[in-house]
């Protein structure tokens, strides 16, 4: 795999990075619109959210987009070195099929992270942006995807 342009992506991502709740739930805002049967995956306590606004409103699942913001976060920190981040991707795959996700729902979080970046970056979000950012995500999803192989 081509290793994504680090320069493009750290510099794309600072803007969005200003105010991660912000675009983090722009993100989940657009999955849950791509894919509404993942909301039932979200539940605390035993609740089930009734829709996405109640649950993109609650405390419970902002930390849950303020951790995913963090992951990302670390991802540019590390894109010249993703190897580094092998196990600790593999071990989030794992805890992500223990609660029920399936790998496909995977690119709809990748078509969700580009449309956010689109969104916070506007124009400046160019061809050669969007081949980065997918090649990144693209790396991420294989080091996670492993968690669903391996026991």
């Amino acid at each position: 795999m081509e290793r994504p342009e680090p320069e493009l992506i750290r510099q794309s991502w600072r803007a969005v990075n200003r105010s991660p709740l912000e675009h983090g739930t722009v993100l989940f805002a657009r999955l849950f619109a791509l894919e509404p049967d993942l909301l039932p995956l979200f539940q605390y306590n035993g609740r089930q959210f009734s829709s996405p606004e109640d649950c993109l409103s609650s405390p419970e699942f902002l930390d849950h987009i303020r951790k995913v913001m963090l992951v990302i976060d670390t991802a540019v920190t590390k894109v010249e070195d993703l190897s580094s981040l092998e196990e600790y991707l593999a071990g989030l795959g794992k805890k992500h099929r223990a609660v029920g996700v399936k790998l496909s729902s995977f690119s709809t979080v990748g078509e969700s992270l580009l449309y956010m970046l689109e969104r916070c970056l506007g124009p400046a979000f160019t061809p050669a942006i969007r081949a980065a950012w997918s090649q990144l995500y693209g790396a991420v999803v294989q080091a996670m995807s492993r968690g669903w192989d391996g026991e």
